[in-house]
C-alpha cells in the first residue's frame, strides 16, 4: 500500500487530508482532469509518468471518491475520467499552491498582480495559444451560468481582471500591488468599443473571482454591456492555470487577454498587460 508508514491523526483534518491526497502525482492528477485531460494515455503522456503508477494512483483517487470514470469504449474497455464534488473541492487548493509557488519558489517573494514577460507565469500563459477550453460554465450578471466561451460568435475574447472597487471597496494597499489597479478602466474600455467588436461578431467577456452580486452592482453603476461572469469556486483559473495574487482574503486573476475561436481553441493571449488601451486594441485587431 501506498505510504503504509503514515497514520494520520485521527482529529487532524489536516493530515487526514494528506492521508487522501498528500502525493504529488494525485495532485497533478487532479490538476490534469481540471484541464481536460481525462483518459488514461493522455494523463500518461502529460505527466511523464509510468503506467503501473497512474494505476495505482487513479485506483486510490476513484477509492477516495475523488474522482469518478465512465466508459467511452467497449471491447476492450476505455474509460474518461473526470472530477466529483469532492476532487472539485480541491480546485481552491490547486490554485493556492500554484500561487504560493509562482510567488516564493519561481519569485523573488513580492505581492505582485503580474509578472515580467520572462517570468515562468508569463511563458506557462503562452504556452495556452492552440490548446482547448475546457467546457466551463461559470455564474454571470445575466442570472444564469454561462459558457466562457461563446461559442455562436466567430471568436470570444475573454479578459481576467483582479477586481472592481464598486461597490465593495478595494482591500487596503491595493494601490501598491503592482498591475492590481485599472480594472474599471480595463471594463470601460471594452464597453467603449463594444459595438466595433459586436460588428466582428466577436463576443467580449470579462471574468474576475468576486461575486456575481459584486459585479452585477458594477456593472450596472458603469452602464457595461458585455456579460462579467463569476470565477468564485477558481474553476477556470484552475483550468487555464491562469496567475493569481492573494490580497484581502482572496485569491484574484491578474490580468490577462485571451482570444478564443469557435472551437474552443485559445488563438491568441496578452500576457502580461501593460498597457490597457493597447490590449483592447490588440483584441480588437486580432479577434
Amino acid at each position: 500500500m501506498r505510504r503504509s508508514t503514515f497514520s494520520p491523526e485521527p482529529d487532524c483534518a489536516i493530515a487526514q487530508s494528506l492521508g487522501v491526497i498528500g502525493d504529488g502525482w494525485e495532485l497533478l492528477i487532479v490538476r490534469d482532469l481540471a484541464r481536460g485531460v481525462d483518459r488514461f494515455d493522455q494523463l500518461a503522456e502529460s505527466l511523464a509518468i509510468s503506467r503501473k503508477v497512474l494505476t495505482e494512483r487513479l485506483t486510490g483517487l476513484l477509492d477516495s471518491e475523488i474522482i469518478e470514470r465512465s466508459a467511452y469504449q467497449d471491447r476492450p474497455t476505455r474509460y474518461a475520467y473526470r472530477l466529483t464534488p469532492r476532487g472539485r473541492a480541491l480546485l481552491p487548493v490547486l490554485v493556492a499552491l500554484q500561487d504560493w509557488g509562482d510567488r516564493w519558489l519561481l519569485g523573488d517573494g513580492s505581492l505582485t498582480g503580474t509578472n515580467d514577460a520572462d517570468e515562468p507565469p508569463a511563458h506557462r500563459i503562452h504556452e495556452l495559444v492552440g490548446q482547448r477550453v475546457p467546457d466551463i460554465s461559470l455564474p454571470s450578471i445575466a442570472g444564469t451560468a454561462l459558457d466562457v466561451v461563446d461559442t455562436g460568435s466567430q471568436s470570444t475574447v475573454l479578459f481576467g481582471y483582479p477586481a472592481t472597487g464598486r461597490p465593495t471597496p478595494l482591500p487596503d494597499g491595493w494601490d501598491e500591488i503592482a498591475g492590481a489597479t485599472g480594472c474599471t478602466l480595463e471594463n470601460r474600455l471594452f464597453a467603449a468599443r463594444y459595438d466595433e467588436f459586436a460588428a466582428k461578431g466577436v463576443a467580449i467577456r470579462g471574468v474576475s473571482t468576486q461575486r456575481t452580486d459584486e459585479q452585477e452592482a458594477f456593472a450596472k453603476a458603469e452602464e457595461i454591456p458585455h456579460l462579467l461572469l463569476s470565477d468564485l469556486e477558481l474553476e477556470l483559473t484552475a483550468a487555464l492555470r491562469l496567475p493569481t495574487f492573494r490580497a484581502g482574503g482572496y485569491e484574484r486573476l491578474k490580468r490577462v487577454v485571451l482570444v478564443i475561436g469557435t472551437d474552443r481553441a485559445i488563438k491568441a493571449v496578452r500576457y502580461p498587460v501593460t498597457d490597457i488601451a493597447d490590449a483592447v486594441d490588440w483584441a480588437l485587431r486580432t479577434a
